[in-house]
């Protein structure tokens, strides 16, 4: 079964498919997705991966460095109703 997982310190300049290919490794991707900020549209440095397999990713990768940077890889949360940062 598939999960989906959170992967932080992405460096800038990777790309979907460059983390596709080095999760590719350690199962089946289903999907890759890096998070762009909204206003300027440039990466911000993490994003997720869905994938089988995701337990031997996180043990191989969390952690190991990619492009320069440490990557942090878990298994991604649901986002909670309250999205914070507004007046209330």
């Amino acid at each position: 079964m598939a999960k989906k997982l959170y992967v932080g310190n992405l460096p800038f300049s990777a790309t979907e498919e460059g983390v596709r290919e080095l999760f590719s490794q350690y199962g089946t991707v289903q999907s890759v997705a890096i998070v762009a900020d909204r206003e300027t549209g440039r990466p911000r440095g993490f994003g997720f991966v869905e994938m089988d397999g995701a337990d031997e990713a996180i043990a191989a990768l969390d952690g190991q460095d990619y492009e320069g940077r440490p990557l942090r890889v878990n298994e991604a949360r649901e986002r909670t109703s309250d999205g914070g940062g507004g007046y209330r």
